[in-house]
């Protein structure tokens, strides 16, 4: 484990963006497959891999830049390290981004899925508020802390590690018709 730790420090000096996206897209598919495995309970035989697909497309070319990207903007309206910052930066990250972010994937999951755009509004009326406060419960501490104690390009790293829990509700939410 120590090895493969280090294995990801050196990518992650040398890469930080490409590591950041694979890992986003990754672990969003673990999330989904979790989502499926223990929380639907499909079995294999039923499991969707279709549906992991397009769940890991969503990590890679919408959760890690985009995540990646609000944190550089969110080191460069608030410096320091501080936690008078580090509280500045979760409330700017879950009261401004956060909402917004929710919002996104949630409509461009349903767009995936194939919903019409009223089916995916209706179902952004019925899910998105649930999801929001879900966020509202498990993110502000992991996010105070992760301002606070991890370097910038080690921090969507650790919001992916304790994401693949939060993806797998995610996943459920997004793909529950």
């Amino acid at each position: 484990m120590a090895g493969l730790w280090r294995s990801y420090q050196v990518l992650m000096t040398k890469y930080p963006w490409t590591v950041q996206i694979v890992t986003a897209g990754s672990l969003v598919g673990v999330g989904d497959v979790i989502s499926q495995q223990l929380i639907e309970r499909r079995g294999l035989a039923n499991h969707s891999v279709r549906r992991t697909a397009k769940m890991m497309s969503i990590g890679f070319f919408f959760v890690g830049p985009v995540i990646g990207s609000w944190y550089k903007v969110l080191d460069r309206l608030v410096v320091g390290g501080t936690k008078s910052a580090a509280m500045k930066k979760m409330l700017l990250d879950q009261l401004g981004f956060a909402p917004c972010f929710l919002g996104a994937f949630l409509c461009l999951s349903g767009a995936l899925n194939g919903l019409t755009v009223e089916e995916n509004v209706n179902k952004l009326k019925r899910d998105y508020t649930d999801a929001l406060i879900s966020n509202y419960y498990l993110w502000p501490p992991v996010q105070i802390a992760n301002f606070y104690f991890i370097p910038l390009h080690h921090r969507l790293a650790v919001v992916q590690v304790v994401a693949v829990g939060w993806n797998s509700y995610l996943t459920w939410k997004a793909n529950k018709m």
